[in-house]
């Protein structure tokens, strides 16, 4: 295998680059393994799966860290899926990490468009470097791509000015990793932002459904409202675990509810964040929708603390503007969801904790609210 370690810098991006064209390709060599800073492979020292262009660490929500293995096919199955979707090849921004797999993609959609890739230095995301980064990709012939997670999002739509004018130039912002809360999407798309959100995870080689539309190719379906996925973006598996079920019967089986909803995919959350409180289920994303639905809430993470009463109880941290009536956050929750999804646990914050690629990190979240006082 070839790791290469993705430091923030471009040529780290550049390295990764020339690790993964000969793959793309057609001419071989050895599978890419991206590393974050200080990561180290696993078990580096046994042959890599026969077929695997690319492994990418994952430890999804919970659990230890597991190696997607992905087919050269797979990844240029997505890339062009998307580039079909969006309206044809285009020049690509590069805004995220890329030893994840969305950072992944867009190096690997700019290789197979044969069109520049413009890198965004990590270190912190703020609008002027996002706007210089922007500024060479904005000037080329055709579509013009980036792909963001929503607090970048969040964070161009309220430092305004030349950054918000550089992503409304863009001719698509894919925005995935993570829900992104309709407040925001409301305001993206009234600030001109053509945002495309996106469904998908490394082990579908990114996303695969768009705007709550599957890529062409790629099938969904839902067993006791929990998704599965197929199609040519699938990964053929995990690195030494060839029988792991969650690719039986060449699905594979996500952990994640969701509902059709018009045709369109609408996701509710993992199944494992799923609340029982008093005996009945509570779904964290449904409540969360509610909330970030009412003015002047910016975000929410809702959780369940245990209860010796309740088994569990609702409780929730948000990210407001100015002040926010609690009581009228629970009626709203109350209206649309019923009272057993009424957060019990309120709390105000100055913004959510995040993991990975611009995920809200729950676990924080819960160790925060069940560290706080029991208050509304």
């Amino acid at each position: 295998m070839h790791p290469v370690t993705l430091d923030g810098t471009e040529a780290a991006v550049r390295a990764l680059t020339r690790a993964l064209r000969p793959l793309l390709d057609g001419a071989g060599g050895p599978a890419v393994l991206p590393l974050a800073p200080g990561e180290t492979p696993i078990r580096p020292d046994l042959p890599v799966e026969a077929g695997t262009a690319l492994i990418v660490h994952t430890s999804g929500s919970t659990g230890a860290a597991k190696g997607v293995i992905l087919s050269a096919a797979a990844l240029r199955a997505s890339a062009t899926a998307t580039h079909t979707r969006l309206g044809g090849a285009g020049t690509w921004l590069l805004a995220m990490p890329a030893h994840h797999i969305a950072g992944v993609q867009v190096v690997v959609r700019s290789l197979l468009a044969g069109t520049p890739l413009a890198v965004l230095p990590g270190g912190g995301f703020r609008g002027r470097q996002f706007v210089e980064a922007a500024s060479d990709v904005l000037a080329a012939d055709g579509p013009r791509y980036t792909a963001l997670v929503p607090t970048q999002l969040t964070r161009l739509l309220a430092e305004g000015g030349d950054a918000l004018a550089a992503a409304r130039s863009f001719d698509a912002v894919l925005v995935g990793g993570a829900a992104t809360s309709p407040l925001t999407l409301s305001r993206a798309s009234d600030a001109g932002i053509k945002v495309v959100t996106t469904y998908g995870m490394t082990e579908t080689a990114g996303g695969c459904v768009y705007d709550g539309v599957p890529l062409d190719g790629v099938r969904v379906r839902l067993e006791d409202d929990v998704i599965h996925l197929t199609g040519p973006t699938l990964a053929h598996g995990y690195r030494l675990d060839p029988d792991n079920p969650a690719f039986a019967d060449g699905w594979f089986h996500t952990s994640d509810l969701g509902r059709l909803v018009d045709g369109r995919l609408e996701v509710l959350g993992r199944t494992d964040d799923v609340i029982n409180t008093g005996g009945k289920k509570v779904a964290p994303t449904a409540v969360e929708r509610v909330l970030t639905a009412q003015a002047g809430v910016v975000e929410a993470c809702v959780v369940g603390l245990p209860d010796p009463e309740w088994g569990q109880l609702v409780a929730t941290a948000i990210v407001a503007e100015g002040d926010v009536d609690l009581g009228t956050l629970r009626e709203a929750v109350r209206n649309a969801l019923g009272a057993h999804a009424v957060p019990k646990q309120v709390h105000v914050i100055a913004e959510l904790p995040l993991r990975g690629p611009g995920k809200v990190d729950r676990a924080a979240v819960a160790q925060l609210l069940n560290e706080a006082p029991r208050r509304g």
